[in-house]
């Protein structure tokens, strides 16, 4: 069929519709704006844009050329179909499909306009609205048109039974009348539907926004790292530039050193050869006066040549490279952009020690006042557990720090405000409004505040945590840094004191504080 080819012609690749404000692409294929723009927005990620129908690639994202006659020729083609479009009833007379205006149902049969005009004007033929099944429009037991509806047995009726048949005597109506009443309780309930439908669109519109700001911020953050590597790039080779200047430099240097000494000890050599030759030639002189005028003057020189230390001695002190120089320099470059990257990152990275004074007699502290280790060795008692806080607090800004459980035991890790109970059952973590914690053990892992909490799904063969506080926004964060690195859980809240990170400890396990 010509109209069904035409169709075909008219439909976007992407959603097999008619075209909706169709763009086209340089390379001539045409699509709905919305559909190529989903599509191109899914290629960003991996920074190649390509046509989703001949796969021709573009360097940048392609800009789309609205088709203003392809978008006329749809909306022609649609207003000259409506018949078509709605019912899909044809003229049974015609050779090529026509749109039906009304069915027979004595014939059973569609007609034209056309046609039409030449069917019997008898009432016996009964014309309805067009339909491709006219049998289920005629009673089935009388071979008469339906024209009444029976409420009592939901069933649709001719005259006949009306009369005589099986519903005589039944309250019926006409089926104009019966279909208005419907219509009336359809009406209705689509008014109940349309506040539902509104909110719907409400949320759908939430969440697209939602989306096209996720969008939007994803594409920014890839800008953002993908400047921030090149910046790191470029401070590397300053980094390896300083570094092998140093090297350089050194050995410029001790190489210049060491061939002037070279230089001094050829030329000593050259004398003491010449001094050797003489004394081979005093050897076998035959006149005794010459020989012991000579000789004297020999021995006299020889005594000078043992001042002159040629022996290269003088270079000892420079006789290889500064590795800690090197070392330093390459140690201070790196801290330098590791400076910079949390800088622009916006974190801070502390340097947390834990406060003895408030660990628990059994708490064990190391030197380094990094790691808590459950024992019985100390004698305080600051907390009712095995718990311990850290010397400074955060009050503001953007931190992280890393933490690793030695997998024994098990062990608390989190943060509480120093007015936090030290005697009882609310002196733990766990069960009060001071304290946000995550905990671990063999048997699983979870987080709690206020005796309310969840169960995680934690690989605990992985057991370094990273954890990062924002305290102006109120957000605790945990992740585990295996790879990828996962996130855990985030506890919101209104910072209202001191945060000290708290740990709490069992059964002999150990918690390190990673600088």
């Amino acid at each position: 069929m010509a109209s069904a080819d035409l169709r075909a012609e008219l439909d976007c690749s992407i959603c097999l519709s008619l075209y909706t404000d169709p763009v086209s692409l340089r390379c001539g294929h045409y699509f709905c704006r919305s559909c190529i723009v989903s599509a191109l927005d899914a290629q960003e990620a991996a920074g190649v844009y390509s046509c989703p129908d001949c796969r021709a690639e573009y360097p940048g994202r392609p800009a789309l050329e609205k088709n203003r006659k392809l978008g006329n020729i749809v909306e022609r083609f649609l207003s000259t179909q409506p018949d078509m479009e709605e019912t899909g009833i044809f003229c049974t007379y015609c050779d090529s499909p026509v749109p039906a205006v009304r069915t027979c149902l004595q014939c059973e049969a569609s007609f034209c306009e056309k046609h039409l005009s030449r069917h019997s004007k008898s009432s016996e033929h009964t014309l309805v609205e067009p339909t491709a099944t006219p049998k289920e429009s005629k009673c089935s037991k009388h071979k008469e048109a339906l024209k009444y509806y029976c409420p009592i047995d939901a069933a649709f009726i001719c005259a006949s039974c009306c009369v005589a048949g099986d519903h005589k005597g039944h309250d019926v109506e006409l089926l104009d009348v019966a279909s208005e009443k419907e219509k009336e309780k359809l009406r209705k309930y689509l008014k109940e539907l349309n506040p539902q439908k509104a909110n719907i669109k409400a949320k759908l519109l939430n969440l697209q926004d939602r989306q096209r700001n996720i969008r939007e911020k994803a594409s920014d953050k890839r800008k953002n790292v993908r400047k921030l590597f090149m910046d790191i790039k470029e401070q590397l080779e300053i980094a390896e530039k300083k570094a092998l200047s140093e090297i350089s430099r050194q050995e410029e240097k001790i190489v210049s050193q060491i061939s002037d000494l070279i230089k001094k000890l050829e030329i000593e050599e050259d004398e003491l050869s010449r001094k050797m030759r003489h004394v081979e030639e005093m050897c076998h002189v035959t006149d005794p006066i010459r020989l012991l005028r000579e000789s004297d003057i020999t021995v006299c020189g020889h005594g000078d040549d043992e001042d002159t230390g040629g022996d290269g001695g003088e270079g000892r002190s420079e006789d290889g490279l500064d590795e800690v120089l090197i070392s330093l320099t390459l140690h201070r470059s790196m801290r330098d952009i590791v400076t910079n990257v949390t800088s622009e990152l916006g974190l801070h990275v502390p340097d947390i020690l834990l406060d003895e004074d408030t660990a628990n007699r059994y708490l064990k502290i190391s030197e380094d006042l990094k790691t808590a280790t459950r024992t019985k060795s100390k004698p305080r008692m600051f907390f009712y557990y095995a718990k311990v806080l850290s010397r400074c607090g955060f009050s503001s800004g953007r931190h992280y720090w890393e933490v690793e459980w030695d997998q024994k035991g098990k062990c608390d890790i989190g943060m509480s405000y120093p007015s936090i109970k030290r005697e009882g059952w609310q002196s733990c973590n766990m069960y009060n409004d001071k304290s946000w914690c995550l905990y671990m053990s063999g048997a699983g892992c979870g987080v709690r505040h206020h005796s309310v909490g969840s169960l995680l799904s934690v690989d605990t063969t992985c057991p370094r945590l990273g954890v990062f506080l924002d305290y102006e926004a109120g957000r605790l964060s945990f992740y585990q840094l295996c790879d990828p690195i996962r996130h855990l859980h985030t506890f919101t809240a209104s910072f209202s004191e001191l945060l000290h990170v708290a740990f709490c400890v069992e059964d002999e396990a150990s918690v390190r504080i990673i600088s």
